[in-house]
């Protein structure tokens, strides 16, 4: 009647017999496992029985015969025959069921199985029964070789019994090398209908819900008078999933794009020049093309010559660029014109300061900055006005947006200027370690003359733009605090802002909340949290997540988590993130409750169950990446034993 113990697991148990058949080969039989406490003061909150185990070291396998898993006394899962790894390493097998409350689909109970191919691939398929549509299949095959690596993944309902029709969701990667330094990618997401991502909110692998992607390119590096460049071919083309509202508007799809990049930080004399040149075909995936929204094609070319001038302390960067473009499009333009061509020169002078000082707060040596900054920018006034526009759009008011040259991104829009930009930033470091306690910036735009080409269409006559304010410290222990604010002196108001600020006075305990703001589109408050809101008297003595309980007894600690999302413009709650944790030491227990919107009054529910028994595995839907994803601060209870790995497979 031997006592065993797997130290790296933190469990054990007791078996009437073991054979030690050579030193990596054993036999126990009538065994008990778990990693609750085996001191004899009371029946363990989880056990595993089996008539007969055998563990091979060698191959890494144990096989149990007649394995039985008790819980709080109530067996949950039996199985004549149970194949388990012995360590981390991946091995091929069945994998504990996942479960799923879902109020579009229903009740959701998968069986994964992992099929370890070789080191270098492997697969994982997962049957699914969905109560109110049917039987489904998840796959996913991964695979590194040496000149090429990718990942596929696909969702399949033969027969949706809800939609009447069969569905699928496709998700391919694939990264390659050719010789001669020539790289090639392709990704892309397909899946069988506009509903999918209202039916199906969280298959959708992280990527953009309504507008998926299929991009292929290929690119190689080059060097050439003294500079680096790339040259490369790319088609990008999107699926757009539509409702009945019909509210997404596609984006330009690109097929073909090639084009070159080239620069040089020092082409003599101190300059540094880079130069871009491009050829577009631009189309519409959903629509003809308008002269609103024409089709056609662009080349164009961008360059710049800068000469830096730099010192300890202080900067100053004269550069000269330009922005050249030639059109031909499929619709005629507003004047008639099917061709036109433009280019727009540029100039400007970047400058700052770099000041410091030191000195002691509160007995505490610091290092205390003073940034300030100074943009000049001239650019002459060109219409733009009957031009296509493929690829531009206004960039976002913010801290380094107002320090940019043109008030565009893209290529078909340059904003004409005559202006001057200042700002100053100050910083607090600890002087020891140089971890930043406070940041404190402010900056502003002043025009010289009216700006004609702007995001809005409307000409900006207003000599001084937005105060930009922003700050962000944490020298208050357990304490983050951070703030932007867009400031209107005419209105005397803010325009936007964004304030944040995070308690978290210790492991397993932190409150956030985050405010926005944008006058006249939004208004929103999120709340996020981990916290202890109960603890057994019987429960465990061990700090949280150790792993340890100095009781068989089912004690132990409730943790509270979520994050809600409400928007104070529309009186509701557009997402949220729900749930409890149980941590008894020798096992946890989470049930997550996740409502994610997809219409202005419609959302999707889900409820994820998971049982973690420490050192076997997890049972159910694994909610960790939810919390993780959702919840600013949230921290594992313990970090999990996975029973498939969750980076690639390596090649070998």
């Amino acid at each position: 009647r031997p006592d065993f113990e797997l130290i790296k697991l933190k469990a054990g148990g007791r078996a009437d017999r073991v054979d030690f058949l050579d030193s990596s080969r054993s036999v126990a039989y009538n065994a008990r496992y778990t990693s609750c406490p085996r001191d004899g003061s009371g029946d363990p909150d989880w056990v595993m029985e089996t008539r007969r185990v055998s563990l091979d070291l060698d191959s890494n396998t144990g096989v149990a015969d007649g394995a039985v898993l008790r819980f709080l006394g109530v067996p949950i899962l039996a199985l004549p025959t149970l194949s388990f790894p012995l360590t981390d390493d991946r091995k091929s097998g069945w994998l504990p069921p996942s479960l799923n409350l879902d109020s579009k689909s229903g009740l959701e109970v998968g069986v994964p199985y992992y099929w370890n191919i070789a080191p270098n691939r492997d697969a994982t398929f997962v049957p699914r029964v969905l109560t109110r549509r049917g039987l489904a299949l998840d796959s996913e095959f991964r695979y590194l070789e040496p000149g090429y690596s990718g990942q596929l993944n696909l969702d399949w309902l033969p027969h949706d019994r809800v939609a009447g029709r069969s569905r699928y969701a496709l998700v391919a990667q694939h990264d390659g090398e050719w010789p001669q330094g020539l790289r090639w990618h392709a990704d892309g997401v397909r899946v069988s209908d506009d509903g999918w991502w209202k039916d199906f909110p969280d298959a959708g692998r992280g990527l953009t819900s309504r507008l998926l992607p299929l991009r292929v390119g290929a690119e190689r590096d080059f060097e050439v008078a003294g500079g680096r460049g790339l040259a490369y071919a790319r088609v990008q083309r999107w699926q757009v999933l539509q409702g009945s509202d019909l509210s997404v508007v596609s984006p330009y799809e690109r097929v073909p794009q090639v084009g070159a990049r080239w620069s040089a930080d020092n082409a003599g004399g101190g300059l540094r020049v880079a130069l871009e040149s491009e050829v577009n075909r631009f189309g519409l995936p959903d629509r003809a093309g308008t002269v609103a929204d024409p089709t056609g094609s662009r080349w164009h070319a961008v360059g710049s010559v800068a000469r830096p001038w730099r010192d300890a302390g202080w900067w100053v960067v004269p550069k000269a660029s330009f922005n050249a473009a030639a059109y031909r499009t499929d619709e005629a333009m507003s004047d008639g014109r099917r061709s036109a061509s433009r280019v727009i020169p540029t100039f400007s002078v970047d400058a700052g300061l770099e000041l410091e000082r030191e000195t002691v707060y509160f007995g505490r040596a610091l290092r205390q900055t003073l940034e300030p900054r100074l943009l000049y920018v001239t650019t002459p006034f060109r219409s733009q006005l009957g031009l296509p526009n493929f690829d531009s759009t206004g960039k976002d008011f913010n801290f380094n947006s107002i320090y940019s040259e043109n008030a565009f991104s893209g290529i078909d829009r340059v904003s004409d200027a005559h202006q001057v930009t200042a700002g100053v930033t100050t910083r607090v470091l600890d002087a020891a370690t140089g971890a930043e306690a406070l940041r404190l910036g402010i900056v502003q735009r002043y025009l010289f003359r009216t700006q004609q080409v702007t995001p809005d269409g409307a000409p900006v006559t207003q000599r001084f733009s937005d105060v930009y304010l922003l700050g962000s410290t944490n020298v208050f222990s357990g304490w983050g605090l951070d703030a932007a604010v867009q400031y209107s002196a005419d209105i005397a108001r803010p325009v936007r802002s964004i304030v944040s600020g995070r308690w978290s006075p210790g492991e397993f305990r932190t409150v956030s909340a985050t405010y926005r703001y944008a006058r006249g589109l939004s208004e929103q408050m999120e709340l996020g949290w981990q916290w202890p809101v109960w603890k057994s008297a019987r429960g465990t003595d061990a700090a949280p997540g150790t792993g340890t309980s100095s009781s068989s007894s089912c004690g132990g600690s409730l943790y509270a988590v979520g994050r809600v999302n409400y928007s104070m413009k529309d009186s509701r709650i557009t997402d949220s993130v729900l749930g409890v944790e149980y941590d008894a030491g020798c096992w946890i227990a989470r049930v997550v409750s996740v409502r994610l919107s997809t219409g202005r009054s419609q959302a999707t529910t889900g409820l994820r169950f998971e049982l973690e028994l420490v050192g076997l595995s997890r049972l159910g839907s694994n909610p960790l990446k939810v919390l993780k994803d959702n919840i600013p601060g949230y921290r594992l209870l313990r970090e999990p034993r996975s029973a498939t790995p969750d980076a690639p497979p390596s090649y070998e």
